[in-house]
């Protein structure tokens, strides 16, 4: 059985209570944050930007996973690594040659990650295999959360499960977009590393006890 970890995002906490969250998050034993950038151009809406991932990194010890869904991302990637990003995405969409902006990303010193939309077919990350930290497949389109699932991404990931272990490179590979109760199970099992949640975490009744239980249902522990 794979065995995943979950990177719990942000966006759809209080953004009020957004220290309480994190404390809250780490309490039930996360060992990362999934930060989603967006900049109303790449993708219909804006979220957050270089002050708030400086605020998080100041508050919390926990690796940071930066996913840029923004147009441009050459320009931003220093920023958000002087920020306190321990991992920055970008989209294959916006990147001409993945190659060189994920070698500007490494320079940093951060890890360097690629993600895809729904509608991108996952062979456009051909050439990031092996080269690439880890690979993001999108689950919903990109731009809100709450969305329902998409399960093409479990053929991308079983794909990329596939290709990532015929290479022999420690590419981790992670899913974002829908995931709760009915489906966490099936993405870990088609091949999820790093399992994203944000939506069915914070309209819980209980977020903290949720955490917990996500936490254990990526690893295959059972209750």
């Amino acid at each position: 059985m794979q065995k995943a970890k979950l990177s719990p995002s942000i966006l759809s906490c209080d953004f009020m209570r957004l220290g309480e969250s994190i404390q809250m998050l780490e309490k039930a034993g996360c060992d990362w944050l999934h930060l989603d950038v967006m900049d109303g151009h790449f993708v219909p809406n804006i979220s957050i930007g270089v002050p708030v991932v400086e605020s998080v990194r100041k508050n919390t010890s926990l690796f940071l996973d930066a996913h840029l869904m923004i147009s441009e991302p050459e320009k931003y990637i220093l920023p958000f690594a002087k920020a306190g990003s321990n991992l920055i995405t970008v989209h294959i969409e916006v990147c001409p040659d993945i190659r060189k902006t994920l070698d500007l990303i490494k320079k940093t010193g951060c890890k360097a990650g690629v993600s895809l939309n729904p509608a991108t077919p996952v062979e456009s990350l051909s050439d990031a295999i092996g080269y690439a930290d880890l690979f993001l497949v999108m689950s919903v389109n990109p731009g809100f959360g709450g969305q329902s699932f998409m399960s093409s991404g479990l053929d991308k990931l079983e794909w990329l499960r596939n290709k990532v272990d015929e290479s022999g490179h420690p590419t981790l590979l992670e899913i974002d977009g829908g995931i709760n109760d009915s489906n966490i199970e099936s993405v870990r099992d088609a091949g999820a590393d790093r399992i994203v949640i944000g939506s069915a975490i914070f309209a819980n009744q209980d977020p903290f006890e949720k955490t917990k239980e996500y936490i254990k249902k990526a690893e295959g522990i059972s209750r």
